[in-house]
């Protein structure tokens, strides 16, 4: 099958979004599939809306209007499955599910990456007949447990977090209570906490050990220098950064909140206001916790099979009459999506090397 995903692959730290897109398309291209990004080829079997809002920091290449454009004038019966990794209550934003909810009707199938995150959609009234979950998973060849560190209790607790967002809801309240643990007496010869990622300057962070964004093999290797893993993030849909840590062995104090539980419960320990009673337990009991993380059932081989298997039903069982598109029109459109595919690659090589430039100036210039 030919399968376009909405997105741009960007190489190097961002969002779990683009791990997603990076990750299926090597499945499906290693299963004999098809992937390209865009819209500018006729025979497309299947669409795959990852973000249908249309901003800057996206990796976006098209919305749910211009796949509406594509069935109209190109082939009616392209099969649309739309992701949804997003809503308003993650970060306070007003206007994402309404919008979300419309960009569904487009779609045949409705993919979450929680339960959690579903039964908001369906509460605002998502068709339940055309909705399901696949949990997300990361790369096991990259996120394992070969080289965990050893676990010394005499030793200071090395203790881990990371993400690409320093949205507040990310969790810093508690990593700021952190940072304070490691001021009192009880704690600061016990604990060492680690944030990798983008941060902000407003954040008590004194006492953590700031890392700057790591991707793929050296963030796997700098995880498997800790021993427990924290995750914080408020109405997180899903997230990777709990599920790359618990595949690389650690186990997870998770916040009882949003998806997270669906991937962390069995996998370590939740809390509510009482993180250091559950910190505190679990480094009494690490062992054990630690034992668990041989089980963990979730990387991104899996999700992926989901996925790919999702897609061929919906396209074994597509009777979906079509007419003829009109023939000009339909040139008329593919023109003008290659001509639009020549412009973003064009622009992104080009910021490409312009960011490679400062970055080998800033490493001259610093020895």
């Amino acid at each position: 099958m030919k399968v376009s995903i909405g997105s741009r692959v960007v190489e190097g730290p961002w969002g779990g979004g683009n791990l997603f897109v990076r990750n299926l398309s090597k499945y499906l291209i290693d299963n004999g599939h098809k992937v390209i990004y865009d819209l500018s080829e006729p025979d497309i079997d299947l669409i795959v809306l990852t973000d249908p809002r249309s901003r800057k920091e996206s990796t976006s290449t098209y919305n749910h209007e211009e796949i509406e454009k594509y069935k109209k004038h190109v082939k009616e019966n392209t099969i649309v499955v739309q992701r949804v990794n997003e809503c308003d209550e993650r970060k306070g934003t007003k206007n994402i599910n309404q919008f979300y909810l419309k960009a569904s009707n487009v779609a045949d199938h409705v993919i979450f990456v929680s339960s959690w995150l579903e039964g908001i959609y369906l509460g605002l009234g998502m068709d339940n007949e055309k909705t399901s979950v696949i949990l997300s998973g990361s790369d096991e060849q990259i996120f394992n447990d070969y080289g965990l560190a050893d676990f010394d209790k005499s030793k200071k607790i090395k203790i881990l977090t990371h993400h690409w967002s320093s949205n507040r809801n990310k969790g810093f309240d508690i990593y700021e209570f952190i940072n304070k643990l490691i001021d009192t007496k009880k704690w600061k010869d016990r604990l060492e906490f680690t944030y990798i990622g983008n941060t902000s300057d407003e954040y008590d962070l004194n006492n953590t050990k700031l890392i700057k964004p790591l991707a793929g093999k050296e963030l796997s290797n700098e995880i498997k220098k800790h021993h427990i893993y924290v995750t914080a993030s408020i109405n997180e849909p899903s997230g990777n950064h709990h599920i790359e840590a618990a595949q690389c062995g650690l186990p997870i104090l998770y916040i009882e909140s949003g998806g997270i539980p669906e991937y962390c419960k069995g996998f370590g320990l939740g809390f509510t206001d009482d993180f250091e009673k559950k910190l505190e337990l679990m480094i009494d009991n690490y062992e054990q916790y630690r034992a668990q993380m041989k089980d963990y059932p979730f990387n991104s081989k899996i999700m992926c099979k989901d996925y790919l298997g999702l897609f061929t039903d919906l396209i074994e069982n597509n009777n979906y009459e079509t007419g003829r598109p009109n023939t000009l029109f339909k040139l008329i459109y593919l023109t003008k999506q290659k001509f639009i595919k020549i412009a973003r690659d064009q622009l992104y090589f080009k910021i490409k090397k312009i960011i490679g430039n400062i970055l080998r100036k800033v490493i001259r210039k610093n020895g």
